[in-house]
């Protein structure tokens, strides 16, 4: 009996069917893993008609979803689905529950909207959920989810409180990311339970009252950009502190901030920006060794620097900005020889210059000292700063000319002078910054002319020059500016991390031309943290908006500048060389008195905006601007355009603002059908000549009807088409009621 209980072969039978019965119930379980990944696929192929993602090529290659890009399968199972990125729009699926082994679900960077499902409250084995960058409209509910890990809401519009949802699945949360939703209410105890939590970010929402004050314990707290106020209390800093990052900027906290943030011998990034922080500045800050960003700006900290954040030998980032900190600059800041970026800006500086020694620093990247009281002459003396790539002086009061050693920074990518007094000439040594990309000399009274030299500038793409007292032609060379930026990028993109600091938004909003397409895109986006993104990505030359090819409807990803010249004395024709200026999308030469015939060339750009209203130009309006396919705003008045209006304007589909007033000398017909038909007739005032919402007709030439000083028989044209249509009105009834007649004696005949 004990043999046969033993029999191998009775053994091996068995295990056999042991395996052969789990297979089986593994190969229903991948098989209904994989219906409702079609019906998911169904449910995702009706809500997008076209752009759709990777999705669309399930099961047309394998049968296997584990062989379907985005799915991942462990143990012959789905286990993950990654739809980031999809191009995908409508409402969340109802049935990821039914994958029942489901851990991994990404559908980050889309545009869902709708409620967050209760069938995703049911996948009880998620440990990882990623909906950001999305538009998702409900209240936060996910309990049931006790097993998640990390849990990524950000950039949606999700409300309400959190106080019960967030506790209820927190178990094992380690990453909680909520931030840019509109979320509000209390914090204050909603994480007491979260004991694994680490990383924390419920920046840019609504959240009000005071703070969770065992945040000490994490190693990112992000809560910038709410409505929390009351003090930080000194006990949030144990002395097992794990904090890394702590940014508490862009709130209304208050009072003195404790010292005992020295207890965080981790911390990398201190932020403390935009509140109502009083009294002294920490000076047990000075112990953190690990520290490299500091940022205390707007607030009402005391003027006094301490001493001891000198030893701060990793510190690369100091800013004191928005501080109200009067007089000469600090001594103190003369010291800080390893900090690389020093913002100082919007303060009440008036001196300190020289005697601070802050033009010493030779490791400072980025000088920010704009929105000050500063006066006199520029200070040549930054010449000893060979590590500058940033320098911005604008808005002061200083005056004189531009020092003839701000050509001599080999690294120099930004140079901002804009909005002082300066005067004398722009020098010809700017030409040497090869690395250069803004050029900001805008609202001062800069004479003479625009140096050839500046055309020498290959990485330069933000030029603004406008409201100076600048003469002379537009030299051909300038065409050049821009032409290969790419050496410029790649040194930024192998220089690491670039701290974000306060002043990118500022910078940026007076960089970028909000008033028009495509920048306005840009300016619309700006938060402060999309700023740090948006300033991080312009250094490195990714590209923010599309632009298109010449000719074409055909979206290119290529980086895009523009030239603002407006606003001064500049003459002459404009160099048919213009149309090299293919990474372009802005050009404002306005007010003016640039003359002659306006090159044809300028079809070959990829331009959205096109304003050289206010000048002397003549001959012809260019029909090569119709093929300028995606250009938005486009303004010709108040020159001396002749001849026949350009019927190719007319398939502009893109265009949003048009002007060609006061060019009384061009004629022809803006029809009733097309793009120009949209606009008002302000967009035509003082074209005599210019039939306005006609039907097509042959041109009239109005050489007999013009004089030189006006339009004397001008108002024939207008009367001729009101004429002709009535004309064309009795014998279209006539006609008709030929037709209708004729028709009814034939029925007549047939009965």
């Amino acid at each position: 009996m004990l043999e046969e209980e033993t029999d191998p072969w009775r053994i091996i039978l068995l295990a056999f069917l042991v395996f052969l019965g789990v297979s089986l119930v593994l190969g229903n379980s991948l098989d209904t893993d994989r219906v409702v990944l079609l019906d998911l696929k169904s449910s995702l192929e009706e809500s997008n008609k076209v752009n759709r993602g990777h999705y669309s090529e399930w099961n047309l290659s394998s049968s296997n979803p584990c062989d379907w890009k985005g799915i991942t399968c462990n143990y012959n199972r789905v286990t993950g689905v990654n739809l980031s990125g999809s191009s995908i729009s409508g409402t969340l699926f109802l049935n990821f529950s039914n994958l029942t082994e489901l851990s991994h679900l990404d559908l980050s960077s889309n545009t869902l909207g709708g409620q967050i499902p209760a069938d995703l409250s049911h996948c009880n084995n998620l440990v990882y959920l990623n909906l950001s960058h999305n538009i998702l409209d409900s209240e936060l509910s996910l309990t049931g989810l006790s097993n998640l890990q990390t849990l990524d809401l950000s950039k949606n519009r999700i409300r309400g409180g959190i106080q019960t949802s967030v506790p209820a699945i927190c178990n094992s949360l380690v990453v909680l990311n909520i931030s840019e939703n509109n979320l509000t209410g209390s914090i204050e105890d909603v994480f007491d339970q979260c004991d694994k939590l680490r990383y924390l970010d419920l920046s840019m929402n609504d959240f009000s009252g005071n703070i969770w004050i065992w945040f000490g314990r994490l190693q990112k707290f992000i809560i910038y950009d709410n409505y929390l106020n009351g003090n930080i209390p000194a006990s949030s800093f144990t002395a097992n502190c794990s904090l890394e990052v702590l940014d508490l900027s862009g709130n209304n906290f208050s009072g003195q901030f404790p010292g005992e943030i020295s207890n965080c011998q981790d911390l990398i990034i201190l932020h403390l920006w935009g509140n109502k922080f009083k009294g002294p500045i920490p000076p047990e800050i000075g112990s953190i060794a690990s520290l490299e960003a500091l940022f205390l700006g707007n607030n009402s900290f005391s003027r006094d620097i301490p001493e001891s954040l000198l030893d701060l030998k990793n510190l690369d980032f100091l800013d004191l900005s928005r501080n109200n900190f009067g007089g000469e600059i600090q001594g103190t800041l003369g010291k800080f020889t390893q900090v690389k970026y020093l913002v100082l800006h919007t303060n009440s500086y008036t001196g300190g210059l020289y005697s601070s020694g802050i033009l010493n620093l030779s490791n400072v990247v980025r000088l920010d000292l704009s929105f000050n009281n500063f006066s006199g002459p520029l200070p040549s003396e930054v010449s000893r700063m060979p590590s500058l790539k940033y320098l911005t002086l604008a808005y002061n009061q200083f005056n004189g000319s531009i020092p003839l050693e701000y050509g001599d920074f080999p690294h120099l990518q930004a140079l901002d002078l804009s909005f002082n007094e300066l005067t004398g000439t722009i020098p010809l040594s700017l030409g040497k910054l090869s690395s250069l990309l803004w050029l900001m000399l805008a609202n001062n009274q800069f004479v003479g002319k625009i140096p050839p030299e500046i055309g020498n500038c290959s990485s330069l793409l933000w030029l603004n020059l406008a409201n100076n007292k600048l003469s002379g032609n537009l030299p051909a060379e300038l065409s050049n500016i821009g032409q290969n930026p790419i050496a410029t990028f790649e040194s930024n993109q192998q220089s690491g991390r670039i701290i974000p600091g306060s002043g990118e938004c500022l910078m940026m909003k007076r960089w970028i031309p909000a008033d028009y397409p495509p920048f306005r895109f840009v300016y619309d986006i700006l938060s402060r943290k999309t700023c740090w993104s948006v300033w991080d990505q312009l250094l490195k030359g990714v590209w923010l908006f599309p632009i298109c090819a010449h000719g074409t409807l055909v979206r290119t990803n290529q980086i895009s500048g523009y030239v603002q010249l407006s606003g001064n004395k500049l003459s002459g024709e404009i160099p048919s060389d213009i149309g090299k200026m293919h990474n372009f999308s802005m050009l404002h030469l306005g007010v003016n008195n640039f003359s002659g015939k306006f090159p044809q060339e300028i079809g070959e750009l990829p331009l959205m905006v096109l304003n050289i209203s206010v000048n002397r130009f003549s001959g012809e309006i260019p029909r090569e601007i119709g093929e300028i396919k995606r250009l938005q705003n486009l303004d010709l008045s108040s020159n001396n355009f002749s001849g026949t209006f350009p019927a190719s304007l007319n398939d502009l589909t893109w265009l949003s603002k048009f002007n060609v007033s006061y060019n009384p000398l061009i004629y022809g017909v803006i029809y009733v059908t097309g793009q120009l038909a949209k606009f008002e007739k302000e967009s035509f005032l003082g074209d005599p000549l210019l039939v306005i919402g006609s039907i097509p007709h042959r041109p009239l030439h109005p050489s007999a009807n013009h004089t030189r000083s006006g339009t004397k028989k001008a108002p024939k044209l207008i009367i001729f088409p009101v004429i002709f249509a009535l004309v064309l009105t009795f014998l279209a009834f006539g006609i008709l009621s030929f037709i209708h007649f004729s028709s009814v004696k034939s029925s007549l005949c047939y009965r």
